[in-house]
């Protein structure tokens, strides 16, 4: 285990005095925390509990569960679950949610869910989830088109139970969403992004959504922050992967968090893959959930 991976789970329980708010140890093997029950995945790190796939549903992690405090911090459509899925032309489907899927536990111990193109989905679909430390997850997401398809976009949403403020990673540093910014607020990656968000494509029904830039992010983090339980909730992908954070203002009762992933077209045939990490840290500083994700982008440069 490199010295990088061990710092970046200690890092993530020490509370701003400086002493750990929990002694965790790094997990030793993936094998740990994932188990299969049926259609459903549950898990216990030692610092979270809940399950992926409850019921056999494609909502990310659900019913999950400080172990410290037994403070709840997700809603029922879950953490890091496929939400929308978008091109330069159309909205295919709903929502993942709502496109049939499998899944198996892999012998590493992650968890690989397969989504299989149909008439509404011109392309396959993998996700897999694989718990790099005890409060920390990452998820590959990958698809293989079956058309082009032209700034093609996976919304990878995340539901919190509590945790009212929210930011995002501007150029001087975490920014907090509050109501006088706008009730949807973006973090685009440049120009490009920017303008691909207000294409239209999120004017298509269900639901249509005016997103509000703020300003272009610094790298793509987000938090929400819960000051009554100390904890925190970082979403964070490499920018090559992600050309947005998006979030409703903090307050608002929809305490969610999104990773516009892959924001790219993918060519008839190609196989395109976005990453994302989700950590469950407590008492954390701005600066070191910024370090956090510094750890991270350095992990995932070539």
């Amino acid at each position: 285990m490199n010295a990088a991976f061990v710092s970046a789970i200690f890092l993530s329980l020490v509370p701003a005095t400086g002493s750990p708010a929990l002694e965790i140890k790094p997990s030793t093997g993936a094998k740990t925390v994932f188990t299969e029950t049926g259609n459903e995945y549950p898990f216990d790190t030692g610092v979270v509990r809940g399950t992926l796939r409850a019921a056999g549903k494609s909502w990310g992690l659900t019913g999950v569960i400080d172990l410290a405090s037994g403070a709840k911090i997700s809603r029922v459509n879950g953490l890091f679950s496929h939400y929308r899925l978008l091109d330069a032309e159309t909205r295919h489907g709903e929502a993942a949610w709502d496109w049939p899927s499998t899944a198996r536990l892999l012998d590493n111990g992650a968890v690989e869910v397969r989504w299989t193109a149909d008439a509404a989905h011109p392309f396959d679909m993998t996700a897999v989830y694989r718990w790099a430390s005890p409060n920390t997850l990452d998820l590959t997401t990958t698809v293989i088109a079956h058309k082009t398809l032209r700034r093609f976009e996976v919304f990878l949403a995340s539901y919190f139970e509590g945790f009212p403020a929210v930011f995002g990673y501007g150029k001087t540093g975490l920014v907090e969403g509050t109501k006088s910014m706008g009730d949807w607020l973006a973090f685009p990656r440049d120009d490009a992004a920017t303008a691909m968000i207000a294409d239209g494509r999120w004017q298509r029904p269900p639901h249509p959504v005016t997103f509000k830039p703020v300003t272009q992010y610094a790298g793509a983090l987000g938090m929400r922050r819960d000051a009554k339980t100390g904890l925190v909730g970082l979403v964070m992908a490499p920018p090559a992967d992600c050309i947005g954070v998006m979030m409703p203002y903090g307050e608002d009762g929809h305490r969610s968090l999104y990773l516009s992933l892959f924001g790219r077209d993918v060519k008839d045939g190609e196989t395109a893959t976005a990453r994302s990490r989700l950590v469950i840290g407590r008492d954390l500083t701005d600066k070191q959930a910024i370090e956090l994700y510094a750890t991270y982008q350095k992990e995932n440069t070539p």
